[in-house]
């Protein structure tokens, strides 16, 4: 910093303000100083100054599946945000594992983050965090009721919202893909689904819901099986991951959709709607549910809000396309 001063016939201090997001100096006294920086490869340690100041503008945020667009979306939305306020994103993929998702906890836990946004496998890594004084918010899904400031989608709401879609067209067997119910995402979309046919006044047979993994093809598998063994007019897939096992089972049974059968898939992800016909979908807001998560997070780390915890709820919107449509007759 020394150097960059010398050479751009500033202060260290102004330096300082120059090459960050706060604190004033002239646009002309900042585009100096950058080029000077830039010229002798000078880069602010971020963690230096952290030390310093005994606070961080590093953000943790561990998501399940970086290869899925739901969770690519959901650190952009968030990424968006820290950014605009001056902080640094740290992105870890757990896969889906408890014990990866604790092992990175414990690794942003050391690197003194100010906070972390996660989408929890366990319990046990926002309680961890919390307990070591990291502000938390779990994004997507909670586990329980108590613990972490929390932004979910609706997932209640929209599933009820797609089954009652595939009612109004007549379907009454429509089988439902789905891979958990242990998190609050699928026991609500589950628990959507049953509302539907409750509403309708229709008998749920049970053995039209069927799980299977969080996997395109065991999904596939897991509808061959259903086409198999019950007979359905439509699918109803909790995520974008099952659909894709599901259309690629009924392409590969030359099912015309949805003249024959009926998709439907909760989740809308680009590839839905470049497919023929369209995939009928729940949009779930994702980037916008990204940007609340950091907003949430942020206000939680400046003491803006009450202790007590707060949950956040993006209402999703049912998106219609061509894969839907009336129930074959008998």
């Amino acid at each position: 910093m020394q150097d960059v001063a010398r050479e751009a016939g500033v202060s260290a201090s102004t330096v300082s303000r120059a090459l960050h997001t706060r604190g004033y100096a002239s646009r002309e006294v900042r585009e100096r100083v950058q080029a000077v920086a830039q010229r002798l490869g000078y880069v602010p340690n971020h963690m230096a100054r952290n030390l310093r100041s005994r606070t961080s503008t590093a953000i943790g945020v561990l998501i399940s599946d970086l290869r899925n667009p739901f969770y690519a979306d959901l650190a952009a939305g968030i990424e968006e945000v820290l950014r605009s306020e001056g902080h640094q994103m740290i992105l870890v993929n757990d896969n889906g594992d408890p014990e990866e998702e604790m092992h990175a906890a414990e690794t942003l836990l050391a690197m003194q983050v100010a906070g972390v946004i996660v989408t929890p496998v366990a319990a046990g890594c926002p309680k961890m965090l919390s307990e070591n004084g990291i502000h938390v918010v779990c994004a997507d899904r909670q586990l329980g009721r108590a613990g972490s400031d929390a932004v979910l989608s609706d997932n209640k709401l929209g599933a009820r919202e797609l089954t009652d879609h595939l009612l109004s067209f007549g379907h009454e067997r429509i089988g439902l893909l789905i891979d958990e119910t242990k998190w609050s995402t699928g026991a609500g979309r589950l628990a959507g689904f049953r509302a539907a046919y409750e509403a309708a006044g229709i008998e749920l047979d049970e053995n039209l819901i069927v799980y299977t993994s969080f996997d395109a093809e065991a999904a596939r598998q897991t509808t061959n099986e259903l086409l198999d063994q019950q007979q359905v007019t439509a699918i109803l897939s909790a995520n974008n991951v099952l659909a894709q096992g599901a259309l690629a089972e009924l392409k590969a049974r030359k099912l015309k959709i949805p003249r024959r059968i009926s998709l439907a898939a909760y989740d809308d992800v680009p590839w839905m709607s470049l497919v023929q016909p369209g995939i009928t979908t729940v949009d779930q807001h994702t980037v916008d549910l990204g940007r609340s998560c950091a907003q949430l997070l942020l206000a939680r780390i400046r003491d803006e809000l009450p202790a007590r915890r707060r949950v956040i709820r993006v209402a999703p919107r049912l998106v219609i396309r061509g894969s839907t449509g009336p129930a074959p007759r008998k």
